[in-house]
């Protein structure tokens, strides 16, 4: 193997389904879980792509995620929703949350869906991606296990706590941002060790409160803000939406998908906005490709070739692995092939 292997996504795609079948989760629900890793690697989103499939996989067999997820509705207030996981595998319990968004919004012009006792779902992108993909704008939030400090602090209590919102641009492609509150999404951490590269400095403080280019001491450290201060806000407020409204655990109550023993009960909060309630939808389309052209008119800086609007990159990369096939990290591979060994799928692995 060489980390210059090119793999078929679509392969990959079917043998990561087949892990998940193998563990108990039916196929509808362990097609879309392998869906969202390799569409993460297809975006270019290494540190949320097939690294974690050993983290799910892991988390169901300990029984700290649930094979078959069920959710149950805890208040049906019409436009808003408030929906709890079962501990479900967060993949699943976001698209239902999702879909149901769209379905009310349809309905009310607006809705507001909050989830409770879920999982760790990947990126938000996939998700806000599916209204924008029909005809809505959507925001979307989750909280995680703690990664960072109160500004000021010396003590992880805060998630990196991601969110995306999403707006289709005409017939091109969706406009659509997906951060984290952090200076880095933990996962770019998770990833620099995989590649056994140094991370750069001002990501994270190792456990003595020294800064540290060691993506190790980093995951035992502390992830600094995005923003200073201004990113522990941030963070701070998607917590209180997926978190404590949503009737979830919050702040140190919550663990990540990377504590094999441990439930996660994390929450998801999104809204979703359904265009032709506030105007039509080809009076939309217009002002959003005049917003995106506008944007890409600026004349670049010294050693910029292109100016991209949020989600073109990605959707751009998407192309081009798709027909190239997907390079992963040597680490990556060496534990598909043992998760293969281990579940006797060797003979699924595309490799």
């Amino acid at each position: 193997m060489n980390g210059e292997t090119r793999i078929d996504p679509e392969g990959l795609k079917r043998y990561v389904s087949a892990i998940y079948e193998a563990v108990g989760v039916p196929e509808r629900d362990a097609s879309l879980l392998a869906d969202t890793l390799v569409q993460a690697d297809l975006w270019g989103h290494q540190s949320h792509g097939l690294l974690r499939t050993r983290w799910y996989l892991e988390r169901i067999k300990n029984g700290v995620a649930s094979a078959e997820t069920k959710l149950v509705t805890v208040i049906d207030g019409g436009a808003v929703h408030v929906m709890d996981g079962n501990g479900g595998i967060g993949q699943v319990v976001a698209k239902q949350a999702m879909t149901d968004a769209i379905a009310r919004s349809r309905k009310h012009g607006i809705s507001a869906v909050a989830v409770r006792n879920s999982n760790h779902f990947g990126t938000v992108m996939y998700f806000t991606r599916i209204a924008a993909r029909n005809g809505c704008i959507a925001f979307m939030t989750t909280n995680g296990g703690p990664a960072m400090a109160p500004w000021g602090g010396i003590r992880k209590i805060i998630g990196t706590n991601p969110w995306s919102i999403a707006a289709p641009v005409g017939d091109g492609d969706p406009f659509i941002t997906d951060l984290a509150s952090t200076a880095v999404a933990r996962g770019k951490i998770y990833l620099a060790r995989q590649r056994h590269e140094p991370i750069p400095e001002g990501w994270a403080l190792a456990p003595d409160g020294s800064p540290t280019t060691d993506p190790v001491a980093a995951i035992a450290g502390i992830i600094l803000p995005m923003g200073q201060h201004k990113g522990y806000a941030v963070a701070s407020a998607m917590d209180l939406l997926a978190g404590v409204l949503s009737g979830s655990g919050f702040l140190d109550g919550v663990n990540g998908p990377y504590h094999y023993g441990k439930k996660s009960n994390a929450g998801h909060f999104l809204f979703v906005l359904n265009i032709e309630a506030f105007m039509a939808r080809a009076e939309f389309d217009r002002r959003m490709v005049d917003f995106v052209t506008r944007l890409k008119s600026v004349p670049p800086a010294k050693g910029v070739t292109e100016i991209f609007y949020p989600g073109e990159k990605e959707a751009n990369t998407d192309r081009k692995n798709r027909e190239r096939g997907l390079s992963l990290p040597e680490d990556t591979l060496a534990d598909l092939e043992a998760m293969a060994r281990e579940l006797h799928l060797s003979d699924r692995l595309p490799l």
